[in-house]
């Protein structure tokens, strides 16, 4: 029987995907871990230029109860989204022009969903969270704008759209920026009282959700908390302390 502990770098692989402890091979690393790098990047990439199935998106979250809207950013392409982040940031006229002609009530809260740079997340994870989060937030009483699904979108596009909705904290779910040990995770955002002009340090942010990263259920629950805690203290962003472990483990 081999009673050697285990290496450090084993004991690690065991909690992230990161590339630890690769080996040698002469002065490089061994051609397995050369390949399997070489198929990240691919899947990296891919993960960038996917296109995201909206119509499907739209389907799920329609048999739910919702309906959303189907808008789009000022970025015409995925080629000129990738070069032009800031076209991402903007609601294009005909969106801008579409809800304007809505017969709006504002409400508490408002979901945009954005595909981002990994359409994967998205498809992956976006539906079973906004069911997930509007659950537990049943007893809270708060009310919901129309659901909005953003092609081509960035983050700040939640503000106009917050704002033209009357919804006084918008939630942007994202595709992340795809790694190479992850291609599927999503990202939450949110601000209280969305408007043109507001910055990132005005936002709070929740990352890496997906089957292998931030539970899901766990990540929904935090959302709440912190969408209780802004409602009380009347903000987002870095003033609003994230207190959630200590709550967990204080109950």
């Amino acid at each position: 029987m081999n009673n050697t502990p285990k290496k450090s770098a084993d004991l690690l692989r065991n909690y992230n995907d990161a590339r630890i402890d690769l080996g040698l091979a002469g002065i490089s690393i061994p051609t397995k871990e050369m390949l399997k790098f070489n198929v990240d990047l691919a899947l990296a990439k891919d993960a960038v230029h996917t296109e995201l199935n909206f119509e499907e998106i739209a389907n799920n979250l329609s048999k739910m109860g919702f309906n959303p809207l189907l808008l789009a950013s000022e970025a015409s392409s995925k080629e000129e989204y990738l070069q032009r982040p800031d076209l991402g940031r903007k609601l294009s006229a005909t969106s801008t022009d579409l809800i304007s002609k809505l017969a709006i009530e504002k409400a508490d809260i408002g979901f945009v969903v954005c595909d981002g740079l990994a359409a994967n997340a998205i498809a992956t994870n976006a539906v079973s969270f906004i069911q997930l989060v509007t659950e537990k937030l049943q007893t809270s009483n708060y009310t919901f704008s129309r659901l909005s699904l953003v092609k081509y979108g960035r983050v700040a596009i939640g503000d106009p759209i917050g704002s033209l909705l009357g919804s006084k904290i918008v939630i942007v779910l994202i595709g992340e920026r795809p790694g190479l040990s992850a291609t599927d995770s999503m990202g939450v955002y949110f601000t209280y009282k969305p408007e043109l002009g507001k910055t990132d340090h005005q936002r709070n942010c929740i990352s890496n959700i997906r089957p292998k990263g931030l539970p899901i259920e766990y990540a929904a629950d935090k959302l709440c908390y912190l969408i209780h805690e802004s409602f009380r203290l009347k903000l987002s962003g870095v003033d609003l302390k994230d207190n959630f472990e200590s709550m967990r483990l204080s109950k």
